[in-house]
């Protein structure tokens, strides 16, 4: 009974372990370049802030300097 256990966990975290890395490899490997270089004008965008206000990137254009900061994968859980 202990042997058919010690298969099924074994069984099991192989599993846990091969499947990611195979569907990992279906993914491009390469990734396109950026749209956008350094030293470009930042293209307009609306987005939400924490307090659920729509905040436009024009909004700010010749009042203050602006610095976007992107955390992927930041609260997200991923």
């Amino acid at each position: 009974m202990s042997r058919v256990i010690t298969f099924v966990i074994t069984a099991v975290l192989v599993v846990g372990v091969f499947v990611p890395a195979m569907r990992a490899a279906d993914k491009p490997a390469e990734t396109p370049p950026p749209a956008i270089k350094v030293g470009d004008v930042a293209p307009d965008f609306t987005l939400t802030d924490q307090n659920g206000n729509k905040v436009s990137l024009h909004d700010y254009k010749g009042k203050k300097n602006v610095a976007l900061a992107f955390y992927i994968f930041a609260f997200t859980g991923g």
